[in-house]
């Protein structure tokens, strides 16, 4: 039986009579044609009777069936079952239901034949029979349904639960979620006059205090520029889907030349109030640690952020790396050997930072201390053998000579990531109980979080800034001539030569290493490329297109030099005109590499988060696989169409 196939065997009936009859009444015409007409009614009305006959046997043998996998209960009740109980055949169409059923889910009609799908969601009945439960609505109610299967077909039945499904609705749309706020830049504000100060925290705290009565929610101050809102889960909705324009609001405020900043940490979906502080506090640091002016949101350990399109604010107090100095020194107490290593395809930072950290390491502790490096998969090559030819070549290990030499004693220090699998030696990191983080990247989601000392300041313009400073408060005499090279080289590469993200601090950093013995010369010809490198460069940014604003080009090449002509060649792209951002598309290890960067108008770190990267602001990449070129530029645009607007800095 399929459908409603067997709801046609009344018409069959009525059709049978009718042409009974007629054979009658053709008998004075055509007695051949009568005799003929009643062979075929007889034939028509025995297929009735055995198919109607086979058919009551069906239903007879499902339903008691049916009764039988239920145990005690009797057929005859099954119509006086208080819930929804339809009976189906082998394929799911509807073959009995009882009353409650033909009420709820059909508006008294008869449902026989039809398939049960539409009533459970859609589903297939293979999906749902003898699992736990499913969901399915009809007619405005709810009900969870369970499906047995029996010999011949299946039982469904339904119990409503539209009442409780409100109640569960009502309670989370209800749930309470903090949201801790701090004012970034009170300092800024700090620096010029009390009176601008206090008059622009005021300001800060009632737009704040308003935007929480706009929502019917409690507003507290819990320290000095720090606060509490809570809202209601169905209010986060509403501001996840209006991006939160607080934080446009807060930028109407500004004195001098700053513009006031605050950044929101906020958790939901969590039912206790006191693990949803937690968590807020945990989302806040978050916030400020991928520079601030943003809202971070948790939930389920899942971050989503929203903002974050303006400049970070330098930290002119220096209190911080003392501190930081004064923890390096506790820290180093109990080891035995320091090895310092950075990222993957080492740049000028990562090992200019590395260099200055293993020397202090040696020189001031007198600890056994190695930079650990991949000498063939690095951007500095000209660092390295700088280094190796006034400092000394076995300063530098390969990461497979480091892991033998790993004792539950050894320090490992990462310097210029936060990122496990950025690291050069992801392994070495797992073998090291101790471990010291400093980094300048915007903070990530999958950060390190076991190091005993964690240094990151996402203000500062590199690894080497934050690493001069540290040795400054530990002992600057542990650094020569070649060590302040390094460590001035990577300064240069990462603020492009002073131009980005340069503050007093960055200077300060660098006039210090100019008195340890930088020479500018010498750290100039680390810059400088082979012919090849400088005519890949070139061709990229010959072949490059506009597309919104952005720069757009696509490396042809595939060798050892394209990462770093295509780095290069992102930086000079920003020299056009009405280009806020540039991309470069390269082929590396493999995988399809995207370079991007802004001189800040556009937040490049929001894109290449959406492609599964991060990085910097102005200075950011990702990397996909099984993927080709043309692929990735087609994802690139679709990001580009999709988030430029909320990248663009305002």
């Amino acid at each position: 039986m399929k459908k409603k196939s067997f709801t046609t065997m009344p018409t069959f009936v009525i059709f049978s009579v009718a042409m009974l009859a007629m054979s009658f009444a053709s008998y004075s015409y055509d007695p051949v044609l009568c005799y003929i007409e009643i062979a075929v009614s007889v034939v028509t009305a025995g297929i009735v009777v055995v198919s109607t006959l086979r058919f009551r046997n069906y239903i007879a043998t499902t339903v008691r069936s049916t009764a039988e996998k239920i145990n005690g209960f009797n057929p005859e009740f099954l119509d006086k079952y208080k819930i929804p109980v339809t009976v189906l055949g082998a394929e799911g169409e509807i073959i009995w239901s009882n009353t409650r059923f033909r009420k709820q889910f059909c508006n008294g009609k008869n449902p026989e034949g039809d398939i049960i799908s539409p009533y459970i969601g859609g589903k297939k009945i293979t999906e749902v029979a003898d699992h736990d439960t499913f969901e399915t609505a009809c007619n405005g109610n709810e009900f969870v349904g369970f499906v047995i299967s029996t010999n011949e077909g299946y039982v469904c039945y339904f119990v409503e639960n539209t009442y409780y499904r409100q109640i569960m609705r009502e309670y989370n749309a209800t749930r309470p979620c903090v949201a801790i706020i701090t004012f970034d830049n009170s300092d800024d504000f700090s620096n010029e006059s009390d009176e601008i100060y206090s008059e622009v925290s005021l300001n800060v705290q009632s737009f704040l205090q308003r935007w929480a009565n706009e929502y019917n929610a409690l507003f507290k101050i819990i320290g000095n520029n720090r606060y509490m809102i809570i809202f209601k889960e169905t209010d986060v909705d509403k501001l996840v889907e209006q991006k939160f324009p607080i934080l446009q609001e807060i930028h109407s405020i500004k004195a001098g030349q700053h513009t006031a900043t605050v950044s929101i940490g906020l958790c939901r979906g969590i039912n206790s109030l006191k693990d949803s502080e937690t968590n807020a506090r945990k989302a806040l640091d978050m916030a400020l640690g991928r520079g601030g002016d943003q809202v971070a949101i948790i939930s389920n350990n899942i971050y989503e952020f929203f903002g974050g399109t303006s400049a970070t604010s330098e930290k002119v107090s220096k209190v911080r790396m003392r501190v930081i100095a004064n923890a390096i020194k506790r820290t180093i107490n109990d080891c035995d050997k320091v090895f310092v290593m950075g990222h993957r395809f080492s740049d000028l930072d990562c090992i200019g930072a590395a260099i200055g950290m293993q020397s202090v390491m040696e020189k001031s502790f007198n600890l056994y201390s190695k930079i650990v490096v991949d000498k063939t998969k690095t951007m500095a090559e000209k660092l390295i053998d700088y280094a190796e030819k006034n400092i000394g070549k076995d300063i530098f290990i390969t990461p497979d000579e480091a892991m033998k030499q790993v004792t539950p004693k050894t320090l490992l220090i990462i310097v210029d990531t936060h990122l496990r699998n950025s690291l050069e030696s992801p392994q070495l990191y797992d073998e090291c109980k101790k471990v010291i983080v400093i980094d300048h990247h915007r903070r990530a989601v999958n950060y390190i979080d076991n190091a005993l000392v964690f240094c990151h300041e996402p203000f500062a313009s590199s690894a080497c800034e934050m690493c001069s400073e540290i040795i400054s408060c530990i002992d600057d005499k542990a650094i020569g001539y070649a060590q302040a090279d390094a460590l001035l080289a990577g300064i240069m590469l990462d603020t492009k030569n002073f131009v980005l993200k340069t503050g007093v601090r960055t200077f300060e950093a660098a006039a210090y290493l100019r008195r340890r013995g930088a020479t500018t010369i010498n750290v100039k010809q680390m810059f400088s490329d082979s012919i090849e490198t400088y005519r890949e460069k070139v061709s990229i940014v010959c072949d490059a297109k506009i597309y919104r604003n952005c720069a757009i080009s696509i490396a042809k090449g595939a060798d050892g030099d394209v990462r770093l002509a295509s780095a290069q060649a992102a930086d000079e792209l920003l020299t056009l005109e009405n280009v806020k951002a540039s991309f470069v598309i390269y082929e590396s290890g493999g995988k399809i590499c995207i370079s991007a960067r802004s001189f800040g108008a556009v937040n490049v770190q929001i894109i290449m988060e959406k492609l599964g990267g991060g990085g910097h602001q102005t200075m950011s990449a990702t990397q996909l696989s099984d993927i080709n070129k043309e692929q990735a530029l087609k994802m690139l645009i679709e990001v580009i169409d999709t988030n430029l607007e909320d990248a663009s800095c305002k």
